[in-house]
């Protein structure tokens, strides 16, 4: 099992929003796990101009992602996907290790 992929979708919005920012091209978006959240853990997404030692980095095209090593451990086997649809438009993650979420899909628990 991979340890985490990132869709064609993502990487280009990711690219898209490094251009728009007039960040350098170094900038990845980080992915993170943070508790809290409506069902314990709740993601989190920022622009990181300077990976860590330890991260996970994968590169898709132009766009980088990070991630920490403690996240890492519950997105084992995700997915990062970006949809646009008429309720809006978000990077979501597609986590097998998620047992129940919020409507939102921003916050999940595990077992």
């Amino acid at each position: 099992m991979e340890q985490f992929t990132v869709t064609d979708r993502a990487a280009a919005r990711i690219s898209e929003i490094v251009a728009q920012t007039n960040q350098a091209r170094e900038t990845a978006l980080r992915v993170a796990v943070l508790a809290g959240g409506c069902s314990g853990f709740q993601y989190r997404f920022e622009l990181d101009p300077q990976p860590q030692a330890d991260d996970l980095v994968i590169q898709r095209g132009a766009a980088k992602v990070v991630v920490d090593a403690v996240s890492l451990d519950l997105l084992a086997g995700s997915e990062l996907d970006y949809t646009d649809e008429l309720m809006g438009s978000h990077f979501a993650v597609r986590n097998p290790n998620a047992k129940s979420a919020c409507g939102c899909g921003t916050s999940f628990s595990v077992d």
